[in-house]
């Protein structure tokens, strides 16, 4: 006879946190209980788009159990701006189902690079590291939410 299975295990999210830099597991399901950095304890703010560079891109794309919607954009950008709001309302929509984030091509060329990003602002969403959908210019909030839900359908493998 074989053990029963968990099948209530929460998916995770693996990010830094904002103030202090400490990476966290935090559980999907939980994230609107607003939870608190496991080193200094102020709030992790995933109800808007969580900030990325070059240093915690791959951990936190690779290591979450949702799709990471990462806005690949740059502080001088019209369109980037003009989607910004856009951006925000999904980080707010999705939260607990999927991690909305954003990397300054500026300040992250590296990374911006090795996905290939050639203009701004480009949408990606991966799916345990895996880029799995891809949208590039200023788009309205239902595209985007297109977008990632061609990721919330991705396989977890």
């Amino acid at each position: 006879m074989t053990a029963p299975t968990d099948t209530t295990q929460s998916a995770k999210l693996t990010v830094r946190c904002q103030f202090c830099e400490a990476w966290n597991r935090v559980d999907a399901s939980r994230v609107a209980d607003r939870p608190k950095c496991g080193k200094c304890g102020k709030p992790m703010l995933l109800d808007r788009p969580l900030k990325l560079d070059e240093e915690s891109f791959q951990r936190t794309i690779a290591e979450s159990d949702v799709p990471v919607f990462v806005d690949f954009y740059a502080d001088w950008c019209g369109p980037c701006k003009m989607m910004a709001p856009a951006v925000d309302a999904l980080a707010a929509k999705y939260m607990g189902r999927a991690l909305v984030a954003k990397l300054d091509t500026d300040r992250a060329q590296v990374t911006s690079q090795q996905f290939g990003i050639r203009g701004i602002p480009t949408s990606i969403v991966f799916a345990r590291g895996k880029e799995v959908a891809r949208q590039s210019g200023a788009v309205p909030l239902p595209a985007l939410e297109d977008l990632l839900t061609r990721g919330l359908a991705a396989p977890r493998s």
